[in-house]
């Protein structure tokens, strides 16, 4: 029986979503308490929103108070949420836990005790302070591998070692080394370390926006992404997968998450296009590059981009207006890709008994509201918590119309309780990365990194364009591998602490100077894809599970789907003008015209199919016509129009052995 044919399961039991969010999303892997564990976790998660909704209404309290406090409350739940061991007891929590939770209670109230004489205190630390210091560290690294994983808490481990042994280091990699005096004392008694900017932001700017996108999921705006991407999507050729870019996109900026937004809108989506027709494997990698794109799609862009803010020192305003263009192409691309490879197998649209009627989704179009609203708060120039909060006022007052979506006080509290249990990874995972970019700032490992990776392209290639190539090359490749295992904030603080430093080092030698935006966005750009690139890809692998695909392959898929992801970092940052910087507005239209021709072309090529079938040669130049158009530069556009053209008439003229083909009646 062929796999269009078979039974095809509908959508995952909420039971089953969990248990796959559990397998592949460190994050989503909590106990389920009862009795007076069950309360003393619901009141520390209400109240630790209440203090962040207090603090961005009214102000933060002074750095070390605001960022331990939220640090605080971030291991205390941690530690009585998530088990030891992946598999360990998910109905009560044990005596060591309750124990680590009273720990990291009295380490992070130090500084709010005894604010006024750290402060005084210069250099040297007591033996006290060295004890409470050492032990932070340590149950910041536990948290961070109970909530987020193994990976950034490895990379962390290794940093501190690496700050206490670099007199033993070999060649560049050596330096002078710090005391476990001195370790201890940036850690967690100065903003250099677990108290740094990562921190900083996680305890204002994220959590307020987590907050605004648990409150609008109280209003039902999910399933409503669903029903709008169904309603304009759902009659084209290849209807499911087209729904499923459009839902992963608009979720995917809000959820913060590649896995969770895999996992949720795929059990409905993958189920869908795989009752059509399209490969297991297809379908999965569908799903998962587009809720893995749901990072970089503007306003809200998950978390890292309110990094992006101090780590790049540009307004939000700016990375959310750069992101625009090359997120539009992503999208495109993978769209592009569906409906070519609908057109090859025969697949047409969803049923018109399966749309929902017009009217039906028309009444709740001011779900989305909020986000404009968020639009036009940063446009204006609004502070980010300001920008948050009214957000989040603005998702209630919209809720209130229809009985469905309105958030009752239980909803609210929900929306509480929802918005804490988000934040306590990112708040772990921000910490840890504090002690990466501690030691990388101390020890100078991230310009040693990035003048050897300029050393290593100078060394195979005297030429200085090609040295950025392959510069570019290299930073791309430590940035995946970086970025494997690690959701969005974590991946992004580590890439742009140790990767990034590679294609700033190379400004001195080139003609032009590359935009400290367009490196961040380099960067960013490939930590996220790291969740779709085997052998890691966590997004594909949780895709898998719901579709019954091979992981590996469905990860390769995906890749190949989100090729543009693979191009686009290139382009911009050889051309800035594609992130809106230093542009017109004839340039920017031109530069969409130009890419989006080229991902129209580099698509056929890599499905294998136009308005015909393409035999290996043709495909090999519609990629090649499809680079040219992609790449920067005047020359490149003429000749890949030109190939365009005559790729576009040598197809019309061909297209007799579309044969079977023929029944599709409708167009992407």
């Amino acid at each position: 029986m062929s796999e269009k044919n078979e039974h095809v399961k509908e959508e995952l039991t909420p039971e089953e979503q969990e248990a796959l969010l559990q397998k592949y999303d460190a994050e989503s892997n909590t106990r389920k308490l009862s009795g007076g564990a069950a309360k003393l976790v619901f009141i520390l998660l209400v109240a630790f929103s209440l203090f962040q909704l207090y603090t961005g209404y009214f102000g933060a309290y002074t750095a070390y108070i605001q960022r331990t406090i939220h640090l605080g409350f971030a291991l205390v739940l941690i530690f009585l949420l998530f088990p030891a061991k992946k598999k360990g007891n998910k109905r009560q929590v044990s005596w060591i836990d309750y124990t680590l939770a009273g720990l990291s209670l009295i380490v992070c109230l130090y500084w709010p005790v005894f604010y006024e004489s750290l402060v005084q205190q210069i250099g040297s630390i007591s033996t006290v302070e060295m004890i409470i210091g050492g032990i932070a560290i340590l149950l910041t690294l536990e948290a961070t591998r109970r909530a987020v994983g193994l990976p950034i808490t490895i990379i962390a481990g290794a940093a501190l070692l690496y700050a206490l042994l670099g007199a033993y280091m070999p060649g560049m990699l050596a330096h002078r080394g710090l005391s476990l005096n001195q370790l201890v004392n940036t850690m967690f008694f100065t903003t250099e370390g677990i108290l740094g900017t990562p921190l900083k932001v996680s305890s204002t700017y994220i959590f307020l926006f987590l907050l605004f996108g648990a409150f609008l999921v109280k209003t039902g705006v999910g399933t409503y992404f669903n029903d709008l991407a169904i309603s304009l999507a759902g009659r084209r050729t290849g209807g499911p997968a087209k729904v499923a870019i459009f839902s992963s996109a608009l979720n995917g900026t809000i959820s913060g998450s590649s896995v969770a937004n895999t996992v949720t809108t795929g059990s409905y989506t993958i189920p869908l296009m795989k009752r059509l027709g399209y490969r297991k494997e297809f379908a999965g990698a569908v799903e998962a590059a587009s809720s893995t794109g749901g990072q970089i799609m503007p306003p809200i862009m998950g978390a890292a981009a309110f990094l992006m803010i101090e780590f790049a020192g540009v307004p939000y305003w700016d990375i959310a207006k750069a992101a625009l263009i090359p997120a539009i192409l992503y999208f495109a691309g993978i769209w592009i890709m569906t409906h070519l490879e609908a057109k090859k197998t025969g697949l047409t649209g969803l049923p018109e008994s399966e749309i929902p009627p017009k009217m039906e989704v028309l009444k709740k179009i001011h779900l989305l509201l909020p986000i404009l609203v968020i639009i036009v708060l940063l446009f204006m120039g609004y502070s980010i918590e300001r920008t948050a909060l009214i957000g989040i006022l603005s998702a209630i007052i919209v809720s209130l119309p229809l009985k469905e979506t309105r958030i009752t006080p239980r909803k609210f509290v929900d929306a509480l309780t929802s918005g804490a249990r988000t934040a306590l990874g990112v708040a772990a995972a921000t910490a840890s990365a504090g002690i990466i970019v501690g030691v990388v700032t101390k020890t100078g490992l991230g310009l040693k990194l990035g003048n050897g990776i300029v050393d290593i392209a100078g060394a195979i290639a005297p030429n200085v364009n090609v040295q950025l190539l392959l510069t570019l090359f290299f930073t791309m490749i430590a940035s995946i591998i970086l970025g494997m295992g690690s959701p969005t904030t974590a991946n992004y603080i580590i890439t742009s602490t140790i990767a990034l430093p590679a294609i700033l080092a190379l400004n001195d030698q080139l003609e032009f100077a590359i935009p400290v935006l367009a490196a961040h966005m380099f960067v960013f750009y490939f930590g996220i894809v790291a969740d779709i690139t085997p052998p890691v890809a966590l997004a594909a692998f949780a895709a898998s599970g719901i579709s019954g695909g091979e992981p590996i392959r469905t990860g390769f898929n995906a890749s190949k789907l989100a090729i543009a992801a693979f191009i686009i970092p290139y382009m911009f940052v050889l051309n800035p003008e594609m992130l809106m910087i230093g542009t017109t507005w004839w340039g920017i239209v031109w530069i969409l015209i130009t890419a989006f021709t080229g991902m129209i072309a580099i698509g056929a090529g890599l499905i294998g199919f136009w308005y015909k079938h393409l035999n290996k040669v043709e495909r090999a130049i519609s990629v090649i016509t499809g680079l040219l158009l992609m790449y920067p530069e005047g020359n490149s556009d003429i000749i890949g129009l030109v190939l365009f053209v005559l790729m576009l008439v040598y197809q019309f003229i061909f297209k007799g052995d579309r044969g079977a083909h023929k029944q599709v009646q409708t167009e992407g």
